[in-house]
């Protein structure tokens, strides 16, 4: 098995919300080598042009992965590279993130406007916001509320209102059904921000891949459930593996 795997996290958070899952992917396999990548922070661009950054950051022939809009990205970049991706994971990451006429199952278009305007003119409150949402279902939401408050970066309101006109953008069904490798997409049955259904639009859109639904636990299941997720993790990528 070619053993690197980037990991990308999702919007607003950094990479101290994947520390978790990287430290109990490393303990289940010693010879794992788990990289932790932030996203992008670009003023002007568009999806391409964040892929591009990607692209030319991240070390190929490697696995890609990542959380909710960081999955999304890797599913694009993984599509890009083709063989050069040992192969793709996704945490809580809907195929599109905004509701469209062929894609209901995700959050409706003039909700997302109204957070994307709270970005722009409110950035901290809608931070706290949506760190509320990712901890909501949870069996301990306010424990982890507090946990998805740890080592969050100072990034620029304008940067971060980028982030979402890309999570906007982005519609990731073509890459994925585009992508030949190896694919695990994991959602979560409770997730506040990701509706659970969009598991099994998932798995009729691509149902030679795999696709599992977490029961009871919110959209940070990572931070819930780190070894259980790793272990899944490490489940698929040994049996996708050449080794």
């Amino acid at each position: 098995m070619r053993n690197r795997l980037i990991l990308l996290p999702g919007w607003g958070l950094g990479i101290a919300s994947l520390q978790p899952l990287a430290a109990s992917l490393r303990a289940q396999d010693a010879k794992l080598q788990v990289e932790l990548a932030p996203l992008p922070e670009l003023a002007e661009g568009s999806l391409e042009h964040w892929l591009d950054y990607l692209d030319r950051r991240l070390p190929t022939d490697a696995w890609l992965g990542g959380w909710s809009l960081g999955g999304m990205l890797a599913a694009e970049l993984a599509a890009r590279r083709g063989d050069h991706c040992c192969g793709l994971l996704t945490l809580a990451s809907n195929p599109s993130f905004v509701a469209r006429k062929d894609w209901p199952h995700a959050m409706p278009a003039d909700t997302f406007e109204t957070f994307l305007d709270g970005c722009r003119s409110h950035t901290q409150v809608t931070l706290k916001r949506f760190r509320s949402l990712c901890s909501e279902g949870a069996a301990e939401p306010r424990s982890l509320l507090r946990q998805l408050g740890v080592g969050i970066p100072d990034t620029d309101p304008v940067f971060l209102a980028k982030g979402l006109e890309v999570l906007a953008e982005l519609d990731t069904r073509e890459a994925l059904q585009g992508y030949t490798g190896p694919q695990l997409h994991l959602f979560a049955g409770r997730d506040a921000l990701v509706p659970a259904e969009a598991a099994q639009g998932l798995i009729e859109l691509l149902p030679d891949v795999e696709v599992g639904l977490v029961e009871d636990c919110s959209h940070a299941f990572l931070l819930e459930y780190p070894q259980e997720l790793a272990a899944s993790i490490k489940s698929f990528l040994h049996e996708s593996g050449d080794d």
